[in-house]
């Protein structure tokens, strides 16, 4: 079908002026659309994928690779555990114990729930990096017996506290005494205030040392579960399964993903909502390239009349309207790529200037957690938004080109 001939001629006429000016106004309208549509989809998906990275980061700065748990109860002899976790599965690289239970927090007459963490403050920095979110101290101002505290950002705004000041933790756990039955209550100092950027986190959680969980909770030398931190984040999920495989499923674990799958899975279906929509603006452009093409077939009957009279068979005259199509769409996928992974890697810096122009700020840091726009661009994106835009184009060739292979030479020239 695409001999020498055929694609010479298809390219001559691409180069060549048109008699009619509307056919070179639709040839670069639909060169537009194209730039546009390809260049919306690439930057669209760059940005979405620089959210995606962004909240798994937030996430993974509280949030371990893994955790494993016994099933209904406490975990047992954890250091016994945690050697052997290590032992079986080289890709297991840290683990630290932790005690989790909600609790009630007073401060200045008010009252807040949250989830109280605690933490071993030396194995805890190897399995998640809670310390590049501390705001105010550091994790290792938790001491065993000092009853020290470590705060969200929220959480502190929410009870009116300050590092240097004091709260009441209160278990749920009861005491007994002469006045009857009251809450577990210990006074605990902060020393600390942490903003992961999360507001589930910020607000609701609280950092105290292993010991001192132990003895508020009353849980003994038992902890919540171990958490772990693998070689490659990515693949949480699989280790997970092989470990507890390995283990010969003794203990309950739980990979990050699973933990928070409900969001991930959005952000996963709402990428795919918005390639499809967008995928459309890269449809209407190529059905211009129907338009160009049928308006160009119409215009060279003569020139195809002749062709078939010299000896050209259909599928080289198809042939010939595929490729002038093709050369067309080609040209503009390649610009709207371009544009796209320019603007997906400047994007940090056209947002700002837009800002500033228009006086209107796109992520308000009062109101959005990320206040600047994300973006993380994907090889595998570029390919795929080209691939599609260039089989649409293709696509849109095939009709025009099977209309001008239908071309009855005596009926043109009778009309030429």
């Amino acid at each position: 079908m695409f001999r020498p001939l055929s694609v010479a001629i298809g390219l001559r006429y691409t180069r060549a002026k048109r008699r009619n000016h509307f056919i070179s106004f639709i040839s670069v309208v639909s060169i537009l659309g194209l730039i546009l549509g390809v260049m919306a989809l690439i930057t669209v998906l760059s940005v979405m994928n620089g959210f995606e990275k962004e909240l798994r980061e937030r996430i993974l700065g509280m949030a371990s690779h893994a955790t494993l748990e016994e099933s209904r109860r406490a975990l047992a002899d954890w250091e016994s555990v945690k050697e052997r976790v290590l032992a079986v599965d080289e890709r297991v690289l840290a683990a630290a114990p932790y005690v989790q239970r909600e609790a009630m927090l007073s401060a200045r007459n008010r009252i807040s729930g949250g989830m109280i963490r605690g933490v071993d403050p030396a194995l805890e920095l190897e399995v998640a990096p809670i310390g590049e979110h501390m705001e105010e101290g550091a994790l290792e101002q938790l001491e065993g017996g000092a009853y020290r505290i470590i705060l969200g950002r929220e959480l502190a705004a929410e009870l009116q506290v300050r590092v240097g000041e004091s709260l009441i933790l209160m278990a749920p756990q009861a005491s007994v005494s002469p006045a009857g039955v009251m809450p577990r209550m210990r006074r605990f100092e902060v020393v600390g205030l942490f903003e992961v950027g999360m507001y589930e986190y910020d607000r609701g959680t609280a950092f105290i040392h292993l010991d001192d969980a132990r003895a508020v909770f009353r849980t003994g030398e038992d902890v919540s579960g171990l958490r772990l931190r693998v070689d490659d984040m990515m693949q949480a999920g699989r280790i997970a399964q092989d470990l507890t495989r390995e283990l010969n499923g003794a203990y309950f674990i739980s990979d990050w993903t699973r933990q928070h799958a409900n969001l991930f899975r959005a952000i996963q279906i709402e990428k795919m909502v918005m390639f499809i929509i967008l995928s459309l603006i890269v449809a209407v452009a190529a059905f211009n390239i129907v338009s160009t093409l049928i308006m160009l077939v119409t215009d060279k009957q003569g020139d195809i009349a002749i062709l078939r009279t010299l000896g050209m068979p259909p599928s080289g005259i198809m042939a010939v309207f595929v490729v002038q199509g093709m050369v067309i769409g080609l040209f503009g996928i390649l610009l709207g790529t371009a544009a796209g992974v320019a603007l997906a890697l400047n994007i940090d810096v056209v947002v700002p200037f837009i800002e500033q122009v228009t006086g209107v700020e796109f992520l308000s840091a009062d109101v959005y957690y990320i206040s600047d726009l994300p973006s993380e661009l994907d090889p595998a994106d570029v390919l795929r938004v080209g691939g599609v835009a260039f089989l649409l184009t293709v696509l849109a060739t095939l009709f025009p080109a099977w209309r001008a292979a239908r071309t009855q030479p005596a009926e043109a020239l009778r009309h030429d």
